[in-house]
């Protein structure tokens, strides 16, 4: 069953008279329980199409489809749900907040919840021990290595059971053995039954994955499996 389908999707910008198509006309699917890497090199369109699939941002035209519902034209609330249930994050700038220990960064998507979490601070416990850091739970983000705050992102990902995980360039901060526990987390994640779609721009992170989509000039140009 596919998860995503996106049917001619694209994003345009306009620069006073220059209209710039980040994405040109997307088609693709994916579905539910694979592992995609999405590259391309700068300015390829990668992170604006992760972006839609992210329900971040919405397209100019073309049909987004996420679990059977047409997407495309939802409101900002609505995307915001979406986001909230059903899709975990992951960036490459980690996006946890300084002054909070990690235990505290892995709970916070319970306060933007619009359903309760049941027992929500032994769930976020179980995460971190799940993700290596059991004995760094209380420690904040400036006490910790930047894999060791992957690894917490990672973990405030999973904390709302999401459909799957989008994470853009996850390793693009880290060193080969941060990058290596964050691709071998993404790959457990993966065996326990989540989507994994991850935007990259190096090849040996990009062959780890089982599929592998290319973006180049807002196209798709090769879409393969590893």
């Amino acid at each position: 069953m596919n998860l995503i389908q996106l049917d001619g999707v694209r994003k345009t910008y306009r620069i006073g008279a220059v209209t710039i198509d980040a994405l040109a006309g997307v088609s693709l699917e994916i579905g539910e329980h694979e592992f995609v890497a999405i590259m391309g090199p700068s300015g390829s369109g990668k992170s604006t199409l992760m972006h839609i699939l992210g329900c971040l941002d919405s397209p100019t035209s073309g049909h987004y489809v996420f679990k059977g519902r047409d997407v495309s034209g939802l409101r900002a609330n609505d995307l915001a749900a979406i986001r909230n249930r059903d899709m975990g994050f992951v960036f490459q700038a980690y996006n946890l907040l300084p002054m909070m220990s990690a235990l505290e960064n892995v709970l916070l998507p319970c306060s933007y919840a619009t359903r309760s979490v049941k027992g929500g601070r032994s769930k976020a416990e179980d995460l971190l021990e799940r993700v290596g850091l059991k004995e760094r739970m209380n420690n904040r983000p400036v006490e910790m290595s930047g894999g060791e705050q992957q690894r917490v992102a990672i973990a405030r990902a999973m904390m709302m059971d999401p459909s799957v995980i989008l994470a853009d360039e996850p390793t693009g901060n880290l060193n080969s053995a941060g990058a290596r526990e964050v691709v071998d987390l993404l790959k457990e994640l993966h065996g326990g039954g989540k989507t994994i779609i991850y935007v990259t721009h190096d090849d040996a992170i990009g062959a780890q994955a089982e599929r592998v989509i290319r973006i180049f000039d807002g196209r798709v140009v090769a879409d393969e499996m590893n």
